[in-house]
């Protein structure tokens, strides 16, 4: 019986074969970062696209490196990302009495062989092949042994790679592979303390659980071959492969921290909203036309294989501001001011203990801002009042200026407080003492806001109120 037909204890039941699934097999020996969050993106828009599933795996065999905070940190960025998956999320490591079984069964079918070669030896023999200009590899010295197994040491298992050959595999994003058999060598399956390699788990979990299609980063091409001969000796069905190019820094380098290579959760605390970063992330090695900017429901119905680039993507962070910006234009503003919320009350402006509607607020200001704290930052004037510098005020509200000033401060107080009466008082004001208005509304805005740029001004005094405005400029006029 095939692997792909077999249950375990009933966790991962039978699907249609047609049904395409897919996953994302994370190690979390650290955050999710973007190299990883575009592969879980690419899989989970094709399994949405053909209305498959997708699977979460968490590939937690990497036991010196794997925490409990990285597993917590991946969730988070899925979560984020609204990645969301059908099922997970799994973990190998609680699954090892399945490798262990699989494992047997390769060995009483003769596919692999205990191999107790220690670390020192084979570190000898590879040291030997390098002064000799071979490629270092294992050379088998167990895999058809019929010595008397050293006492002490606790073996490795290997599989059996086949001496003559090739594997030949059609990735669906680079096109025909081939590989012989004969560059392989007997990779080990299992450690000697039960643990699985990376090779072995993933044959296990792909064909357990159904997976129709691995897609992945193109540093695991190497590995497909070795993996497909596991599965076919184990005579299961293969699944198609995909392996994406990997991002490049915008210089073609590797993609590193310099570049912005970070935590996806570092996005958000940067204020990125998460429908942006999958925007980009879906445009770094993949492309619909001409089309910048989708929403996710056009990712879902646009998104193919055939359509991911060869060459690797560059990563720009300048288009990512860009594309954050435009996002921020159209988000509801409801949603926004409780993202900024919490960004205003660590500035020391409380938008819950007066002051206009942070709706209303941001709805002004999100046109001018790439990221959220930057709306965080030109929100606070609304909510407390900032003083401005001797320097802005020696250069503003000068004796040429002030008189303009009293004459809004007494104005104000009676004019119809909307944006347009506003307006209109500023310019009469500033005609009738003969100044530009300019002269007049720069002025303003540090008497009242504490800086000299804002959004429009009589809009910004609008939503100030009027006590507000009236109490600081008297405090800063005299």
């Amino acid at each position: 019986m095939g692997l792909h037909s077999v249950t375990i204890e009933g966790l991962f039941p039978q699907v249609c074969k047609l049904m395409i699934r897919t996953r994302f097999a994370p190690s979390p020996t650290g955050y999710l970062h973007i190299g990883g969050a575009r592969t879980a993106l690419f899989s989970w828009a094709y399994a949405r696209r053909h209305g498959g599933q997708f699977i979460l795996r968490v590939e937690d065999t990497d036991l010196e490196r794997s925490t409990e905070a990285s597993t917590q940190a991946i969730l988070d960025g899925m979560a984020w990302l609204d990645l969301d998956y059908d099922e997970g999320p799994f973990y190998q490591m609680k699954r090892l009495s399945r490798y262990q079984e699989v494992v047997e069964q390769l060995l009483r079918d003769g596919h692999a062989y205990y191999c107790y070669a220690s670390r020192e030896e084979l570190e000898t023999m590879r040291e030997g092949q390098r002064a000799r200009g071979e490629k270092p590899r294992y050379d088998g010295r167990w895999r058809d042994s019929s010595a008397t197994p050293p006492a002490g040491v606790i073996p490795v298992i290997r599989f059996k790679t086949p001496r003559d050959g090739e594997v030949t595999f059609n990735d669906l994003v680079k096109g025909p592979i081939t590989v012989a058999n004969n560059e392989l060598d007997d990779l080990v399956l299992m450690r000697g303390d039960g643990v699985p390699t990376y090779n072995f788990g993933v044959v296990v979990d792909d064909l357990d659980m159904n997976i129709t299609h691995v897609i992945r980063g193109d540093d695991h091409v190497n590995n497909t071959p070795r993996q497909i001969n596991i599965i076919k000796a184990l005579g299961a069905a293969l699944p198609e492969f995909a392996h994406v190019p990997m991002i490049l820094g915008h210089d073609g380098e590797r993609l590193s921290k310099r570049h912005g290579a970070v935590s996806v959760m570092q996005y958000r605390d940067e204020g990125y909203l998460p429908e942006a970063l999958v925007n980009y992330l879906a445009r770094l090695g993949w492309s619909h036309g001409d089309e910048e900017m989708f929403t996710r429901e056009q990712l879902v119905e646009w998104f193919d294989l055939k359509h991911i680039s060869h060459s690797p993507a560059r990563f720009n962070s300048e288009k990512l501001d860009w594309l954050n910006q435009q996002y921020l234009k159209t988000v509801d503003d409801a949603r926004l001011a409780e993202l900024v919320r919490p960004l205003l009350q660590v500035r020391e402006a409380n938008p819950d203990a007066g002051g206009p509607p942070l709706s209303a607020v941001v709805a002004l200001l999100k046109t001018r801002a790439n990221q959220i704290p930057e709306i965080a930052d030109a929100a606070v004037y609304f909510y407390r009042t900032l003083q401005p510098t001797a320097e802005l005020k020696a250069q503003h509200l000068t004796a040429e200026t002030l008189p303009a000033l009293r004459t809004l401060a007494e104005r104000l107080q009676s004019v119809v407080w909307s944006a347009p009466e506003i307006g209109a008082l500023l310019k009469a004001v500033a005609a009738e003492h003969g100044l530009k208005m300019g002269q007049v509304g720069i002025p303003m805005r540090v008497a009242v806001c504490g800086e000299t740029q804002t959004p429009s001004l009589d809009v910004t005094l609008q939503l100030i109120g009027r006590d507000t405005v009236l109490s600081r400029l008297k405090a800063q006029i005299g």
